[in-house]
């Protein structure tokens, strides 16, 4: 296979990068591939501990695809293993531990999610599982001797709780070893990953180069923020936009998010290109243009991208009837009662609120409405013979009869 050339290529992979650590290395190694004719291996890891990919992974999975554009080998790593010791990065407390049958279930739809952004045909999946099981308690404290205790404190996830006397357990040591695994069992050429994910990466190079091998290039790629503008986006904060959400959910996500994130979801989530990207810097800064006009093109820009252009009409048109135009769903969920009940015990039967305690902060935060007027009552019964249009935050809706 021919190659672009090497100045092209690292256009490419360059853009919106953070990080090429070493890039001279990564200059070298294209070199080597193009005058080889050989692919490089380009490694990407996601532990399936939550069912869904939300926009914020896209930003690394783009990058993944553009190197199967060129023409490498891209590994899609699902940590079905790494999963249940859980990934310490960015954390100030130790992450929860989730059973193989979680993560058998969640990765079951990560291929799936993933391939609104990657070319499928063209990608190589594999389980960590596969290998890191297999190591026995002699592997493992080989596999530990290869590390100090110093080296890992580097960390500055680490480095924090240990000096604020949070506790760390061993076994969150073992995670940045069992990806750096990962590297070593594939020969990988290339890790990718997001910002935080710089100190697993380098344990990477780290064990390939004690292996024998030569050690990878990592990249890193920016974060994302969620919809609340300050944590990154994850589903533990509830700041998420999924990949696989309705249109309707996606679009009024996208159109929460607060207006300094405009320019830099069009940049890193809907892959606008540079001169499209100083024209909407430019409107940024015009005061005739709305910021909310900006953020419906933003939203219609990222549903075309990852669903299609039927869908963001569609997520458009019900934002505009439930919000500009203060309408009523046509399909909202719909249930009869037989006797009095309480308010916040529909709600949450009715996986309306994910709990109680959301219910009744809902309602103190003037979030619920019923029949177009605010509930501020904790205590508010349904009457069983009376029909109501309940209506939970922004998007959540349920009928009465």
């Amino acid at each position: 296979m021919m190659f672009k050339p090497i100045n092209e290529q690292m256009d490419i992979i360059s853009r919106n990068a953070v990080e090429i650590i070493p890039e001279d290395e990564l200059v070298k190694k294209l070199e080597l591939s193009r005058e080889k004719e050989l692919p490089l291996t380009i490694k990407l890891g996601c532990d399936p501990s939550r069912p869904d990919l939300h926009i914020g992974h896209s930003i690394v999975l783009r990058k993944l695809r553009e190197f199967q554009d060129l023409g490498h080998n891209a590994v899609l790593v699902i940590g079905d293993f790494t999963a249940m010791i859980g990934d310490p990065s960015g954390r100030n407390k130790t992450r929860p531990q989730i059973t193989s049958e979680q993560t058998a279930e969640y990765a079951k739809t990560y291929v799936d999610q993933a391939g609104s952004i990657l070319d499928v045909k063209k990608i190589n999946v594999v389980y960590n599982n596969h290998w890191l099981s297999k190591m026995n308690f002699v592997d493992v404290i080989h596999l530990t001797s290869k590390y100090t205790v110093a080296r890992m404190l580097e960390r500055d996830d680490f480095t924090k709780r240990f000096k604020s006397e949070i506790p760390i357990s061993i076994h969150e040591f073992l995670y940045p070893l069992a990806q750096g695994m990962d590297s070593v069992e594939l020969r990988a050429d290339i890790e990718l990953g997001g910002t935080d994910q710089k100190f697993n990466l380098l344990v990477g190079r780290d064990l390939q180069r004690v292996s024998g091998q030569h050690p990878q290039v990592i990249i890193t790629n920016p974060l994302l923020e969620g919809t609340d503008g300050v944590e990154k986006m994850s589903k533990s904060y509830n700041n998420h936009i999924a990949l696989n959400e309705p249109p309707e959910e996606m679009y009024g996500k996208i159109m929460s998010i607060p207006d300094i994130l405009i320019s830099k979801y069009f940049q890193l989530a809907a892959d606008t290109n540079r001169n499209e990207l100083e024209q909407i810097n430019a409107d940024l800064n015009n005061p005739e243009i709305n910021p909310r006009d900006l953020k419906r093109k933003l939203a219609r820009k990222i549903i075309a991208l990852y669903l299609d252009k039927d869908a963001a009409i569609k997520g458009e048109n019900y934002f505009d009837k439930i919000f500009v135009n203060k309408g009523i769903p046509e399909n909202i969920p719909e249930i009869s009662i037989k006797k009095i009940s309480y308010l916040i015990d529909i709600l949450n039967e009715q996986k309306i609120v994910s709990s109680k305690t959301e219910g009744r902060r809902m309602i103190r935060q003037n979030a619920v409405r019923i029949n177009g007027e605010i509930c501020n009552d904790i205590q508010f019964q349904i009457d069983s013979e009376k029909e109501y249009i309940i209506k939970v935050g922004k998007r959540r809706f349920l009928k009465i009869i």
